[in-house]
C-alpha cells in the first residue's frame, strides 16, 4: 500500500482565528456622567432623608433659655380661646392662643377633655 501526499493549499489549511477586537477606553457622554452621578448620589440622598425624618421634630431653642410655663388640665367644653383669656387676661387672646399652640405642638385647635396643656407665663 502506498500513501499519497497532497500539497497543502491555502483553502485546505485550518481556518485562522479572527483577531480579537481592539480594546477601547470607556467614554461617557455628558448625559452618561449625569446618570452615573445621579445613581451614585441617590442612595446618599435617600439616607439623608431617612435620617432627617427619623430624627423627629427638632426642639427649637428659645433665646434666654426655656420659657416659664404652668400646666393646666383641659376641662370638658373648654376652648383655647377661653383658656387663653383665663391664663393672660391683659394680653391679646390671639397671641396667647398662638403661643399655647406653639408650646404644645398642636396641629389644630381641637382639645380633648383631660389633656394637659402648657401655658406660657409672663405674656
Amino acid at each position: 500500500m502506498s500513501t499519497m501526499a497532497f500539497p497543502a493549499t491555502a483553502s485546505a489549511r485550518m481556518p485562522r482565528r479572527p483577531d480579537p477586537a481592539p480594546r477601547t477606553r470607556l467614554r461617557l457622554t455628558r448625559r452618561g456622567r449625569a446618570v452615573f452621578t445621579g445613581l451614585a448620589a441617590a442612595p446618599l440622598a435617600a439616607l439623608a432623608f431617612v435620617w432627617m425624618i427619623a430624627s423627629g421634630g427638632a426642639i427649637a431653642e428659645v433665646p434666654g433659655g426655656a420659657p416659664e410655663v404652668r400646666y393646666v388640665t383641659v376641662e370638658p367644653g373648654a376652648s383655647l380661646w377661653a383658656i387663653a383669656e383665663t391664663a393672660a387676661p391683659d394680653a391679646d387672646p390671639r397671641v396667647v392662643v398662638d403661643e399655647i399652640v406653639r408650646l404644645n405642638g398642636l396641629d389644630d385647635v381641637v382639645l380633648q377633655a383631660g389633656q394637659l396643656l402648657a401655658l406660657p407665663l409672663g405674656l
